[in-house]
């Protein structure tokens, strides 16, 4: 009796703890205004609910007219003092049309930083955001309750997304070309080391952190020259280290140049530099694609000499602690096109991924053991999810890429989201998504979907805000209060749970639930089509 009350008292007081690292809700009173100093001028942001946020911050020039296509270049001093209280234009992207806006002069970033005073700078947190590198932008991503938490600053950007960000054509700049989306990200990186201490931060202690493209992003800058220096710690969220080679990003960007009205190789670029930003993004559609077939970073250039994936492969890439980690079944909604696929189908679709290796594939991912509904798509979860065929993100590619972090770099950690529940704020239906790809970003992020969180979610949300912050003021995602974190090279992982159930775990319970003996032994590739396109190949009629 007395060790089960002594149990329910060590519960109450970690839920308790936990509680407390969650700062109250942002005040709805009037905000104050506050000005700070940058290199270009003086900004005025607000106050409330214990954060300072400044938003709308120009860190390059607008890349109009003769710049677009062009590396960032600083941006304008400007005379007094600029409001800082709304965020800047969205990147050209489709859809995006409610909030500031889209525009091609998107430049801008966002800062958060706690209201009360410091006796020393903090550590900085760097957000970049996902969506493809065709979607999304920075005022999405709320950065207030990290930095009110943890005592640390937020930085969001926004970089060149879709046509705009990663064309690559004969004729342009060396620097930049296929990657001008990747030099706005170091262009913020470096307004960040010249201006973060007027806003309380240090400079020395920044990481760079993504989720999705967001994550893709971080491994590039890790495996980018140009960016070393730039930062000191990474976070790598579902996001892994993919790229084109030059070759194929010019056989995209001239396929696009022909889809926007410009199919000729020798006048394509003054061609596309006439035409209006609207009617540009409006031929992108296929140069945006879909999850596999969109933009990517172009290796082979000044910003990335070699792929990110073969620089992490060969330890060149920065050597900085690194949390790395994915949700439990990242790519299970991806997999709905196969909602309704016989067996037959299922067994074709699975032959024309992996040719002589499908026998092999089916016998271990067998299509009776997924139920009497979607069951091809809780099928192609488990196989897609455990082989990462999905440019390696999650799964036994997945934490080989750790490993390889890990032999340079001892504070290499490594997580795996597992709320089996995670809200969705979509509308309900006899499918289960589980822990998809980005169902992890409201725990740290705050957003409408959080207001949905039960206690244990609650909870775990507070854990992982807790980590990420840990993290960033000391590389090391164990906290006080917490249970330890030990790091990648210790044989551990860390399954991140609701209701103060996270523990580390042996690498071999991930390795035996993934089936990575068997995957590390048979001989595939990433997944060479977007998944309505490979239904389509096995017949399955779509909705």
């Amino acid at each position: 009796m007395r060790s089960t009350v002594r149990r329910r008292l060590a519960a109450l007081a970690s839920l308790l703890f936990l509680c407390s690292l969650v700062p109250a809700a942002p005040s709805s009173a009037a905000t104050h205004p506050l000005t700070v100093a940058t290199d270009k001028g003086a900004v005025a942001g607000s106050s409330s609910g214990g954060v300072d946020l400044f938003q709308g911050i120009p860190y390059a020039a607008p890349p109009v007219g003769a710049a677009r296509w062009q590396p960032p270049a600083p941006a304008k001093a400007w005379t007094g003092t600029r409001p800082a209280t709304a965020p800047g234009p969205r990147c050209m992207q489709f859809g995006a049309d409610s909030g500031p806006g889209r525009s091609e002069d998107c430049l801008y970033l966002n800062v958060y930083t706690p209201t009360h005073q410091s006796d020393r700078p903090l550590p900085v947190m760097f957000w970049i955001h996902g969506g493809g590198f065709s979607t999304g932008s920075g005022d999405t991503q709320d950065g207030s309750l990290i930095a009110e938490t943890n005592d640390v600053v937020v930085v969001t950007i926004n970089y060149r997304l879709g046509a705009f960000g990663f064309l690559d054509l004969p004729g342009l700049s060396k620097q930049g070309a296929g990657n001008y989306g990747l030099l706005d990200q170091q262009a913020a990186l470096r307004w960040t080391q010249r201006n973060i201490g007027a806003f309380g931060g240090d400079a020395g202690r920044v990481t760079i952190a993504g989720e999705s493209a967001g994550g893709h992003s971080v491994c590039a800058l890790m495996a980018s020259p140009p960016a070393r220096g730039l930062f000191s710690g990474a976070i790598i969220q579902s996001g892994g280290c993919p790229s084109h080679t030059a070759e194929q990003a010019v056989a995209r960007g001239k396929k696009y140049a022909t889809a926007a009205g410009c199919p000729d190789d020798h006048a394509a670029l003054a061609c596309l530099r006439s035409k209006p930003a609207d009617q540009l993004q409006a031929a992108a559609k296929d140069f945006v694609g879909g999850i596999l077939s969109g933009p990517l970073p172009t290796s082979g250039g000044p910003e990335l000499p070699v792929p990110p994936l073969e620089a992490a492969r060969t330890g060149r890439t920065a050597n900085v602690p690194l949390l790395i980690g994915h949700t439990r079944d990242e790519v299970r909604s991806w997999a709905l096109p196969f909602a309704d696929a016989t067996k037959e189908q299922y067994e074709r679709a699975v032959r024309i991924e992996f040719g002589d290796e499908a026998d092999a594939v089916l016998a271990h991912y067998p299509f009776g053991a997924y139920g009497d509904a979607y069951t091809a798509t809780y099928a192609f979860s488990d196989l897609w999810g455990d082989s990462s065929v999905f440019y390696g993100l999650g799964g036994c590619q997945y934490q080989k890429l750790a490993g390889r972090f890990s032999k340079r770099q001892p504070r290499t950690y490594y997580y795996e989201f597992n709320d089996p529940h995670p809200p969705t704020g979509r509308p309900d239906t006899d499918f289960d998504p589980g822990a998809s790809h980005a169902s992890e970003m409201p725990y740290l992020l705050p957003s409408d979907v959080s207001k949905m969180f039960t206690p244990e979610q609650r909870q775990l949300s507070a854990e992982m805000v807790g980590r990420w912050g840990a993290f960033v003021k000391h590389g090391n995602p164990s906290a006080p209060g917490l249970a330890a974190w030990p790091s990648y090279r210790a044989g551990t992982f860390m399954s991140l749970l609701p209701g103060g159930e996270s523990r580390a775990l042996k690498n071999e319970v991930y390795e035996a639930r993934r089936q990575c003996a068997f995957w590390n032994s048979v001989d595939y590739d990433w997944l060479p089509v977007d998944p309505d396109r490979l239904a389509e190949q096995a017949g399955v009629s779509q909705p």
